[in-house]
């Protein structure tokens, strides 16, 4: 998971190397990793069709060539599946992941399967004061695991759910400005979430600035299909069309807004329960 994050580029041609020795020297208990990595990637590069006929493949494959990497699997293949089954259906079973990597002492995927859930659980609207409770609890775990990427990532929701419920918490994150210069994901994230922040406040030259700066910074970040992908569509679209409105150089804006249209557009296709009301927003 860590190269989806730092090295995107790389994943097209280890998942491939796996998949070509899975199929000439036969199946080992690290192919499914070659194959759920794979249908997540040509998932976000936008067949979904094919790219969740490979997480089912990687999955079915757990109970031929053992557990060992269960956790990442069930995963990886839970983010895909939930752009076509519905969400809050599907985020149950990170709970599964979780519970295959503690049996097999996998401490990073089991807190990957539990922060997962958590950004499954805010995308699919669930209350904000629950959403604060669940990442307090998720910030103590990675913190006595030590996981500084995890403590930042949960720690950039946790200062906008603490917003939007109005309370005068302050979050400080330490660790944030050196992840920021060194990994563009979590700049990625970073930029996204303070887009979205000033978006839902209103104010417009921030949302501008920030919205800019994802759009710069999205391409060589996250190889693999998220949930949080959901609203990386949605409000940089609802936010390009707010300044198209009011900018002189609409044309770049109003086609950015219609590209996060028709990704919603897109998926709405796979799984009209979870995203026909979004694509419908941006109509």
């Amino acid at each position: 998971f860590g190269m989806t994050q730092t090295k995107p580029c790389s994943v097209l041609f280890v998942t491939q190397k796996i998949i070509e020795l899975s199929l000439a020297k036969g199946m080992s208990p690290m192919s499914p990793i070659g194959f759920v990595y794979f249908g997540s990637f040509i998932s976000k590069r936008g067949d979904l069709s094919s790219g969740y006929r490979y997480v089912k493949l990687a999955l079915s494959l757990l109970d031929k060539v053992g557990a060992e990497s269960a956790g990442e699997v069930i995963c990886i293949a839970t983010q895909v599946k939930i752009f076509v089954e519905p969400i809050q259906a599907a985020l149950e079973y990170h709970d599964d992941g979780y519970a295959a990597s503690m049996v097999t002492g996998d401490v990073f995927n089991a807190l990957l399967n539990t922060i997962l859930k958590r950004g499954c659980m805010y995308v699919a609207g669930v209350k904000l004061q629950t959403m604060r409770e669940e990442y307090e609890k998720f910030f103590r775990l990675a913190k006595e695991n030590n996981h500084s990427i995890f403590l930042v990532q949960v720690k950039q929701v946790q200062r906008d759910v603490l917003r939007l419920i109005g309370s005068d918490e302050e979050v400080t994150i330490p660790e944030e400005e050196k992840l920021i210069a060194s990994n563009n994901s979590v700049l990625k994230t970073f930029c996204f979430r303070k887009a979205y922040i000033s978006f839902m406040f209103r104010s417009y030259d921030d949302a501008k600035e920030y919205v800019s700066k994802f759009y710069d910074c999205r391409e060589n970040a996250w190889a693999n299909l998220m949930a949080t992908h959901i609203n990386t569509a949605l409000y940089p679209g609802l936010i390009s069309f707010w300044v198209a409105r009011k900018s002189r150089d609409a044309q770049c804006w109003f086609a950015r807004g219609n590209e996060s249209k028709l990704t919603l557009k897109r998926w709405a296709e796979s799984s009209r329960w979870t995203f026909e009301n979004k694509w419908y927003l941006l109509e």
